[in-house]
């Protein structure tokens, strides 16, 4: 299982097993922390497109678990645990996917870009070269996906 990095050494001993992305955001900080905490914004943007999710169990605090259900355009239903692993708000957020079949670490840092902007960073650290080898073409679009869905949420949410 991946073990944390200190932010001096990340990026040298994982980039060739992240998935990297950034966006900026027509909101604040407080305002996308809250869309990740709040499980009725976080339901409304979750996964990739066509995508829908079911929150069975939420507890978004650091050692809190999230519980849910990923409903595919497909059909097909994606049971998913999330550890909310680390928040320091309103700059960062560290959520990891611990099914070993599958097993991901996400750290978001949140940037102030001027006024009600915010520069989000997603960086999705896999367990193994091999593994992110295997899912790395899917992963990119999914989660350009799910930001695309984040940034139409803040605009739907009232600002907190």
């Amino acid at each position: 299982m991946f073990m944390a990095q200190s932010d001096s050494d990340s990026t040298t001993n994982t980039a060739d097993r992240e998935s990297v992305h950034a966006r900026v955001l027509n909101a604040s900080r407080e305002h996308v922390v809250h869309a990740f905490r709040e499980p009725e914004h976080f339901a409304q943007w979750w996964g990739p497109k066509g995508f829908r999710s079911t929150i069975h169990s939420f507890d978004f605090r650091q050692g809190g678990r999230l519980q849910l259900t990923l409903h595919g355009p497909d059909g097909a239903d994606y049971e998913n645990e999330y550890v909310v692993e680390e928040i320091v708000e309103p700059e960062r957020i560290v959520i990891s996917h611990p099914d070993p079949a599958h097993y991901f670490q996400l750290v978001i840092t949140l940037a102030e870009e001027g006024k009600n902007k915010t520069r989000l960073s997603w960086r999705q650290r896999f367990d193994t070269r091999e593994h992110f080898e295997q899912v790395k073409s899917v992963v990119a679009e999914a989660n350009e996906q799910n930001l695309d869905r984040l940034a139409a949420e803040l605009g739907r949410s009232r600002k907190p």
